[in-house]
């Protein structure tokens, strides 16, 4: 289990920002700006208390990027929630199809035929990113709100029957839906 956030600076009564572990070694605890330089570069917002929003999309950008931080694949999806922490994360917001492979599928299949053959996709796709976060709530892990925005339905309608079952099982709202986020392409 990572918690990455457990050093804070306190840079005045109302504000905090939370350094990760590896990058403690290069702060200096008297220039802010450096600091916050720093996090921006590496994409950690974790500033004021507030939660992050994460947006998994391997081809859009939301509009509003400035409250999205948005993860492009599987590994780096599971990297930003390892090294952030979900105790950190309001909101998560999956695509399904990752990659040239799920695309491919997504035309050849899901669009005309309407089913969906996970033995063509090569690369990890958004519901391989939501068994993640399902086993690590089984680990113990705080649950979040997932939603998903992709414009397969078939692959949404998994990811959300696999994090909707979680919940139900656990007596939680079942709350993950497919929504619509302005994005950019």
């Amino acid at each position: 289990m990572v918690r990455d956030f457990q050093f804070s600076l306190h840079l005045s009564s109302h504000y905090m920002i939370s350094i990760p572990k590896d990058l403690r070694g290069f702060v200096c605890y008297h220039n802010y700006k450096y600091l916050e330089k720093v996090l921006k570069q590496q994409k950690l917002h974790y500033i004021c208390g507030m939660k992050l929003k994460i947006y998994l999309d391997d081809v859009r950008t939301p509009v509003d990027k400035d409250a999205w931080m948005v993860v492009r694949n599987y590994d780096e999806f599971v990297d930003r929630i390892t090294k952030i922490g979900l105790k950190n994360i309001e909101i998560i917001s999956l695509d399904h199809d990752l990659g040239d492979t799920a695309m491919a599928e997504w035309h050849k299949n899901v669009y005309h035929n309407y089913t969906l053959n996970y033995d063509n996709i090569t690369e990890k796709t958004g519901y391989d990113c939501a068994k993640w976060l399902v086993e690590q709530w089984m680990d113990g892990q705080p649950i979040v709100d997932v939603y998903t925005h992709s414009a397969n339905a078939i692959g949404s309608a998994n990811i959300m029957g696999y994090i909707n079952n979680y919940r139900h099982v656990n007596r939680l709202p079942q709350n993950c839906v497919r929504v619509k986020i302005e994005h950019t392409v």
